[in-house]
């Protein structure tokens, strides 16, 4: 695996002015000449388009995707080609997403410093392949491409990302066009969808995990473009420096809920150092985390039969329970959550622990780390998740099923002691553990 230099990261050499920005024109940056270029790079790559070879458009139509579930960080667009190679009698019709850089001067200005789109594509030129190549040797029955539950890639191919440009373009297969289709948010997730979102997202943590302990490795040392522990700490910080005032105003006449917002409130000058602790690595199972990981950054195929993993903006070197975490406390019903939470923990442990199996990697018996620990992490990681939710608030209010749903989060994880002083204390002791490792 090869490894980032910090030059890789730098953009530009000064940081924009976002008054420069707001009298910018709204440009859409693939035109049907790019996408020529775009898919015989495609087809170059996959063998079956010759160097002096040319692809013939027959008919090019790019539209606004106004539903993308990614619209803070990205414009998206839907784009329709239908074109012909060579030697070839019939036409081929493709569907694709593209992601590029939203055209708000601010949103701009914050994607840009963040990297999040960066950070995106380098999961897709960088990681991406690492983890196919990885796993060749271990999956001999399909392609090493269908064992990692996330859209193809288009472009870039590769590493070469042009940084200093004013366009970062990412594309990807349009699965929407192939029986996919986003959740209900307001409704959640059911039984069926969580177990194979969190049955998807176990390939992910499993493949990394055995990367890491068959190289010995750092993620944050060979993938720099990581979300930064300390940069993803200052961006929840954000977040609920923001979202805790609308939560204020939004429980100040829910009698009920004032001891929830009390707690909550009382300690709020410790947010930040939980946050850190609770996003840190963590040995034995530290490993790649998504870290935005709720029903709007999934598809599921109507057959029921399958999950995939969208926006990787955040992909981060932290703990799996994280993403465990987010998901059922922001994406499932009450009913369900209080149901089945301990079944869907199950799940996602046999799903962890057989795929790792499959690549020589036998979790309990390797690094040590039980089911027990998982339920221990999964519980500190219900206060991060929950805090994530505070600072999304906005996301929940005003659909009366999701603010239904926050309530009985923020009940249920009072009433667990999710909020105490003592779990505070042991999130606080585990981050000096970690420094005094480090």
């Amino acid at each position: 695996m090869s490894e980032d230099t910090d030059s890789d990261l730098d953009r530009t050499s000064g940081t924009p002015d976002p008054s420069d920005l707001l009298h910018s024109q709204r440009t859409i940056a693939v035109d049907e000449k790019l996408a020529i270029e775009i898919l015989t790079n495609y087809h170059q790559f996959k063998g079956v388009l010759e160097v002096d070879e040319k692809i013939e458009m027959i008919q090019f139509n790019l539209e606004e995707d106004f539903e993308g579930a990614d619209i803070a960080l990205s414009d998206i667009y839907m784009l329709k080609i239908t074109y012909q190679l060579p030697r070839e009698n019939s036409e081929r019709n493709l569907e694709l997403i593209v992601k590029q850089l939203p055209q708000d001067p601010f949103a701009r200005l914050f994607v840009k410093e963040a990297l999040f789109d960066v950070r995106e594509i380098k999961f897709y030129t960088k990681i991406v392949p690492d983890m196919v190549e990885f796993v060749k040797d271990y999956f001999s029955d399909q392609p090493a491409e269908k064992q990692l539950p996330i859209p193809k890639c288009y472009y870039p191919m590769d590493e070469r990302i042009l940084i200093d440009s004013t366009e970062t373009i990412l594309i990807l297969e349009d699965l929407k066009a192939h029986d996919y289709y986003s959740p209900n948010f307001s409704k959640g997730l059911h039984l069926n969808q969580a177990i194979l979102a969190l049955e998807a997202i176990a390939k992910i943590h499993a493949i990394s995990l055995a990367i890491r302990l068959s190289n010995t490795i750092n993620f944050n040392d060979v993938y720099p473009f990581l979300f930064q522990t300390e940069k993803a700490t200052d961006s929840y910080q954000m977040l609920l420096d923001r979202g805790l005032p609308l939560l204020e105003q939004f429980l100040e006449k829910k009698t009920h809920m004032t001891p929830v917002l009390k707690c909550i409130l009382n300690i709020r000058h410790k947010m930040k150092n939980v946050i850190l602790s609770l996003l840190s690595p963590k040995c034995p199972i530290s490993l790649l985390t998504h870290t935005d990981f709720w029903c709007n950054n999934l598809l599921f195929r109507r057959d029921g039969g399958h999950c995939i993993i969208l926006d990787w903006q955040m992909i981060t070197y932290s703990r799996p329970t994280n993403d465990v975490a987010l998901l059922i406390i922001s994406s499932l019903s009450s009913d369900l959550r209080r149901a089945h939470q301990d079944r869907l923990l199950s799940k996602y442990w046999e799903a962890l622990t057989s795929f790792s199996l499959k690549m020589k990697v036998n979790i309990e018996g390797t690094i040590g780390y039980s089911f027990s620990d998982l339920k221990e992490d999964y519980r500190k990681s219900q206060l991060l998740a929950i805090l994530l939710c505070i600072g999304s608030v906005d996301v929940a209010l005003g659909d009366s099923s999701a603010e239904q749903r926050l309530l009985d989060a923020l009940k249920d994880l009072y009433d667990d002691q999710i909020f105490s002083q003592k779990t505070i204390s042991q999130c606080l002791e585990e981050q000096k553990e970690t420094n005094s490792n480090a």
